[in-house]
Order: C-alpha cells, then structure tokens, then sequence
C-alpha cells in the first residue's frame, strides 16, 4: 500500500502537482492564525495550515532557576496528541512523537532565542518567570511541526505576563506587559520521498514521504535549529536546496504572526 502511495505521488510530482490539487511541490495550503483562543491561558493561539489546526496556550509560574543558568528565568515545550486530533493517536502517557514535536519546536525557540530569558529574572539566583508552551493538536492532516512552531510563536507573540502581588500569581489579572519576545525563530520541515523535496504534505501525502528534515530560521534567515527525521538520507546538495526552500517558507509563515 504505501509503495503504491509512493508510486502516485511521484507521478503527480513529475507533473508538478499534489495530490489535494495544489500546484508546486512547495505550495503550502491555506493558513490562518487566530490569537487569544483561550481566557484561562496568558498567551493562546490557533493555527491552520490547511484542514491541520493545533492549539498552542502559554502559562506562567514562579521558580527558581535552573542551577547552571541561575541569571535566566526557564521555558518548557509541551505536546500531547490526543485521539481526538486522530485516530493513529491514544491517549496516555506522551507518545515518542509528541515528546519529539515539543523538543524541536523547543529546539527552535531556545536556540533562536526567541526569548530574552535573563528579562524573566524576578530575584537572581531566587525567583525566575517559567514559560510553558502547551500544544495540542486539534486536527492532524498532516505537517503537524510547522503547524505546532507557528502556534507556539503566536502564543508566545500574544502572551501578557500575570499580576504578581506579594510574591503570589494572581491569574484572573493580566498586566499590560508581553513577554520579551526578542526574535521569531520558525520551523519548517522539508519532506523527501525519492528525489523530491515538498514542503507541507497533507496527511495522505506524508504516507509517502522517507525523510524529512526540520529547519529553523530567523527572520533574517539565520539557521538555528536542524531536526533530521525518517529513514530516508538527504545528500548535501539535498541539505543546502532544503535550507533555501525552508526560508522562503519561513518568510511566507512569519507574516500571520501579527503581534
């Protein structure tokens, strides 16, 4: 069955089509960003790429540092895939999928330096802001990692710190103040099957894909994450095309993130 995908897709590839219509092998479907989704959340948003949607909410809490970064407050990534969003998911513990979105989505974030940690410092060494990135897919039709960065950088965009009274959290209070959001690092993730390389497969194209690779830019273009998935290898000239395809989308991205 899945050589019989295999075979399909390439064949509409050769033509420069995808299977749901789209023309071009880097066309992405349809998408939207939709911000403050959730009252109980400081930061929420909702993304679709296509009939893909993945929630992304931000909480906070007080902490002390982690020890070897005493002068920095902390950030956390989540992901739990629910058998709601489909039906190859069950519910329980975090499935080696789920823990693997939330650590290259993370990936991104930290490396890119999405947030300025050292602002999130309450006492140094004493009290540091945690952020935690909870997301959960609603819909998976397919390219679920684009989908869950680009919700956790909205979220992230719309997030507004907590009244903080007396050293206590007041979470029916929201400030004015929006978290230190210095840079908007994004994942995109090229998939390869044979000598193709596209960019967001829907859930019946991704059946087919052996390889994928997840690239993480910043608004100038700067690498900062690489995330290597799949069987399938990626020769260095398949590298360096993917890089050049994964900026052009991250610019195409980075456009629904508005605030």
């Amino acid at each position: 069955m899945v050589h019989d995908l295999r075979d399909t897709v390439k064949r509409y590839y050769e033509k420069d089509l995808r299977l749901d219509g789209r023309k071009g092998l880097t066309t992405y479907r349809d998408v939207s960003v939709q911000y403050g989704v959730s009252k109980n959340a400081e930061g929420s948003a909702r993304v679709r790429i296509g009939e893909t949607v993945v929630l992304a909410g931000v909480k906070m809490a007080v902490d002390t540092p982690y020890p070897d970064t005493p002068d920095k407050g902390n950030l956390m990534v989540n992901a739990e895939l629910t058998p709601l969003s489909s039906p190859e998911f069950e519910a329980g513990p975090p499935s080696d999928w789920a823990i693997e979105i939330a650590r290259v989505v993370d990936r991104a974030l930290r490396e890119g330096e999405a947030l300025n940690l050292k602002e999130l410092v309450i006492e140094p060494g004493e009290k540091v802001w945690t952020v935690i990135i909870d997301i959960v897919p609603v819909n998976d039709a397919g390219n679920l990692l684009d989908a869950a960065s680009l919700a956790a950088l909205a979220a992230l965009s719309d997030a507004r710190f907590p009244a903080l009274k007396d050293g206590r959290i007041d979470y029916h209070e929201k400030t004015d103040t929006r978290l230190p959001l210095q840079a908007k690092p994004l994942l995109v993730t090229v998939y390869k099957t044979g000598d193709f390389l596209i960019l967001d497969p829907d859930y019946e194209e991704e059946k087919a894909m052996e390889g994928r690779l997840s690239v993480g830019l910043l608004e100038d273009g700067t690498l900062c994450a690489l995330q290597k998935g799949w069987a399938a290898a990626f020769t260095p000239e398949e590298v360096l095309k993917a890089v050049g395809l994964a900026r052009t989308a991250a610019d195409h991205l980075r456009q629904f993130i508005t605030r």
